[in-house]
């Protein structure tokens, strides 16, 4: 399970209604999104999920099947293509390392709600080894261009209030970090979030530009821990929008390569569900979501 993307620019509208909970987009806000969307030819995240699907189905000799949160196939589509299969015990894995309650909370009730089967739900995995070691992957192949003077780990922000709702978000990205940087000799490194939204009300930081900007480094490299695929946060935030700060402040901002079906990531998606099976036939989950480990 994955976000999803907009089927063009005509979906925009719609795809981001479906995010707002049917309260659409004012007009000028559509504007922006569309001129965003244009700037790197649509989003694929669509189908790259679903080529991670066929990949990680090839990988474990099981079937496979794709489900968005927001964009056709919805993860009702999805479950209910598995019923149709015949698919009797169902492992929901939403493609993003770290659970929040506000995010992959919302796939586990989305997916609960659609499937009457056995579920396993994978809630996040952050810290399993093989996701940790194909992100030291990554690194090592952006570091060998060159060694920056900063590292930055990112991922998308949140409203910062999850943390007095005791979410644990936040710490979760920093263990993942942590355990990353154990494996590898790094530059200085820090993490800062990106891509936060204006809805009137605080988002957890420091937001990635700011950060970059207080630490005086010239050379930064990038490292989007909290995602594994190309998409709008990406190819925009990233791609676009930090290259322009970087272009107007006389520095050179990196970023590692997207997992994308990447066989690391797929590999690591193999481990991740043997072990929630693993886990479930032994009964070492019975009563709760199995975690990642």
């Amino acid at each position: 399970m994955a976000y999803g993307s907009p089927a063009g620019e005509s979906g925009i509208e719609a795809y981001y209604t479906h995010i707002r909970g049917g309260r659409k987009p004012s007009n000028e806000a559509l504007e922006e999104l569309k001129m965003r969307y244009r700037a790197i030819g649509g989003s694929p995240l669509t189908a790259i999920t679903r080529g991670q699907a066929a990949a990680l189905g090839r990988r474990l000799g099981l079937a496979a099947f794709a489900g968005m949160k927001h964009a056709p196939p919805f993860i009702e589509d999805g479950a209910a293509e598995a019923a149709k299969a015949g698919i009797r015990r169902l492992v929901g894995l939403p493609l993003a390392p770290h659970f929040a309650d506000m995010s992959l909370g919302g796939y586990e009730r989305a997916l609960a709600r659609a499937w009457d089967g056995e579920l396993i739900f994978v809630r996040g995995f952050h810290d399993h080894p093989a996701f940790i070691s194909a992100v030291a992957a990554l690194l090592r192949e952006g570091l060998a261009e060159r060694r920056p003077d900063r590292l930055f780990f990112t991922a998308h922000s949140l409203p910062a209030r999850i943390v007095a709702e005791g979410d644990l978000y936040q710490d979760r990205l920093l263990e993942s970090c942590r355990l990353v940087a154990a494996r590898l000799s790094l530059p200085p490194w820090e993490f800062a979030f990106q891509s936060a939204s204006t809805t009137g009300e605080p988002w957890l930081g420091p937001d990635l530009l700011a950060a970059i900007e207080r630490s005086g480094a010239r050379d930064v490299l990038v490292c989007p821990i909290g995602f594994v695929a190309d998409h709008l946060e990406i190819l925009y935030d990233l791609d676009v929008e930090a290259q322009e700060y970087a272009r107007s402040k006389g520095i050179t901002i990196r970023r590692t390569r997207s997992f994308n079906a990447r066989p690391e990531l797929i590999d690591a998606l193999a481990a991740i569900v043997q072990d929630a099976l693993a886990l479930s036939s032994s009964g070492a989950t019975r009563g709760r979501p199995p975690t990642s480990r």
